[in-house]
């Protein structure tokens, strides 16, 4: 999570009309009178702030591009049905990366940009039999797993964090985490606590101890090392979460992803609501 998180959820206050007349002439105005008709003026929507809906945008810029690329090869080449075709060519493939790279946490629920990178790392896990629930709240508290990832070798809690480039990541005695001046303890005892109780809830249904791995995925500052347990908690640079959860030996049949996974959605319920 971001040390400085910012709502993204895009919601702003509608303005509320409020007469401005006496409140005795506005209670008088609401008693039976003469039928009169009013109607509020409707504002129409124009061309203009249509085409800045983010949808239009996207579609603007999408052809702005195939246009360009268009041109150009058309240009080199010599012949305007190449150009067409790579200009066609060059929309589909924008058209596909932006669905690749969209997020699949509506926008209005998205608390970092760090939570999306690990997230696009953790989509590619897929296909190896990972599976991950994303925002999972600890009952009873405040306190929320970034990511549960559930898999072939085991069961992960990441919290990603964003922290300001600016300061350096240093550890001391290989107990003591900071970020330039500040000491970082109170976020790894928050780590290691919601893996705990990840670890408590699903043990509990499952009927076998299952261990989660806590782990603190950083962007921003490089960190001066592959992966450190400090004070129980991995603490690692964020783009290397995929290989941190990778590089260990397989300790999980299918069938136990399966019912880990089912378990895990149902004792840590999502933060906010399934979408």
């Amino acid at each position: 999570m971001d040390s400085d998180i910012q709502r993204e959820d895009g919601h702003n206050a509608s303005p509320i009309w409020v007469s401005d007349r006496p409140e005795s002439e506005q209670t008088a105005a609401a008693k039976p009178s003469a039928p009169t008709s009013t109607y509020a003026p409707v504002e129409r929507a124009s061309v203009r702030s249509l085409l800045q809906q983010p949808r239009f945008r996207r579609l603007r810029n999408r052809a702005i591009l195939a246009a360009a690329v268009g041109v150009v090869v058309g240009f080199l080449v010599g012949d305007w049905r190449v150009g067409v075709t790579a200009g066609v060519i060059a929309g589909i493939l924008e058209a596909v990366y932006r669905a690749r790279s969209n997020s699949s946490v509506p926008a209005w629920r998205r608390t970092s940009v760090a939570e999306r990178r690990t997230e696009a790392q953790l989509r590619k896990l897929e296909r190896s039999g990972y599976r991950t629930l994303h925002a999972r709240a600890i009952p009873g508290s405040e306190a929320q797993i970034d990511h549960l990832v559930v898999g072939p070798t085991g069961v992960y809690a990441v919290d990603s964090e964003k922290w300001d480039k600016r300061l350096p990541v240093r550890v001391q005695m290989g107990k003591k985490l900071f970020h330039g001046p500040f000491d970082m303890k109170p976020r790894l005892t928050e780590a290691k606590w919601e893996a705990s109780q990840a670890s408590e809830l699903i043990t509990k249904a499952f009927g076998r101890e299952i261990s989660v791995v806590p782990s603190l995925a950083i962007y921003g500052p490089p960190v001066p090392w592959k992966i450190m347990t400090i004070r129980g908690v991995d603490v690692y640079q964020g783009d290397r979460a995929r290989k941190w959860i990778t590089k260990r030996e397989r300790a999980l049949t299918d069938g136990e992803i399966d019912r880990i996974f089912d378990i895990a959605a149902q004792v840590l319920p999502a933060r906010y609501g399934e979408g």
